[in-house]
């Protein structure tokens, strides 16, 4: 393990929910890639810097080390609110940052804001740096970038900017209603994808039926004769259909960008295809890590 501190080493950090993902940094060069389960969900704010030091630590000299963060140390029950950015805007970088007081004098941090939308009513956090990081990858990118999740985004780019995004709760529902709804006893553990490319089908032409639809797969397993992987596949169908239905305006006549899990990207680029669109899949954690290379670099004039 190398511990001398060169000028150009700094810590990228992914502070999430329910994890937190740290790259020890010579430059743009990865040093190391530590993972932790200690989220914003599981810490008080006053924790966040000895999580953070118990990691890191080994890494650091008598000198000080910049850390730049983003995603959920950033809210309001975080280490330190960074207020949300407006659109239109380009993603943050540094220079937007909010500084972070510590006691140790080794660190310098500095958390990343998020991105919200008046009209409609929508915020961000963490995804604005995915974002970023497509767009260092391929910066005359024009169209649609989605990350599905938990809170699916839809972010229409033009020229380097946001102009408008959406937030679609698919993820948390779909768990919602395979895990506690009555559904739980009816969806098996495989998607099953003609299922899938049937019900996507179906809520591109009758979105409208979305929660009798739901009941049917219940129905479906006591009295139609449908399986439980069907029924998995149907259901998971329903909500990314519904979700692609919704974002119609994000996506139709346009290149659009998925960044996500490859499963997740995998059934998004599925449903989208079928609909004659162009995809192009992107890692969710490689492109989080360009976004925070790029949003560190920027104002040095490297990246």
């Amino acid at each position: 393990m190398d511990t001398g501190q060169a000028q150009d080493d700094w810590i990228a950090v992914d502070w999430g929910t329910s994890n937190l993902r740290v790259w020890v940094m010579r430059g743009t060069q990865v040093r190391e890639r530590i993972v932790s389960d200690q989220g914003m969900g599981s810490i008080t704010p006053r924790e966040y810097e000895p999580v953070l030091l118990g990691l890191v630590a080994p890494y650091l000299s008598a000198t000080t080390t910049r850390v730049l963060v983003c995603g959920m140390a950033g809210s309001r029950q975080g280490w330190a609110e960074a207020p949300y950015a407006s659109v239109p805007c380009a993603p943050p970088n540094r220079d937007n940052a909010v500084s972070v007081a510590t006691d140790d004098p080794r660190l310098s941090v500095s958390i990343l804001p998020g991105m919200k939308q008046q009209t409609p009513a929508d915020v961000m956090r963490g995804e604005e740096t995915q974002i970023a990081g497509y767009l260092a990858q391929k910066p005359h990118f024009e169209g649609a970038i989605c990350l599905p999740g938990t809170h699916s985004k839809w972010a229409q780019m033009s020229e380097g900017t946001v102009t408008q995004f959406r937030t679609f709760m698919t993820g948390e529902v779909y768990a919602l209603l395979s895990k506690t709804s009555i559904l739980r006893h009816s969806v098996g553990e495989t998607c099953d994808l003609e299922a899938f490319d049937a019900a996507v089908a179906d809520m591109m032409h009758h979105p409208e039926a979305f929660t009798a639809d739901l009941f049917g797969l219940r129905a479906g397993t006591l009295v139609g004769g449908l399986g439980e992987d069907a029924a998995l596949g149907r259901l998971s169908g329903l909500m990314i259909g519904a979700e692609i239905a919704g974002a119609r305006s994000f996506w139709s006549g346009q290149n659009v960008a998925l960044i996500g899990a490859p499963k997740i990207s995998a059934l998004y680029a599925r449903a989208l295809t079928a609909q004659g669109v162009d995809v192009d899949i992107a890692s969710g954690e490689d492109i989080v890590l360009e976004g925070l290379i790029a949003a560190y670099h920027q104002t040095e004039g490297q990246i």
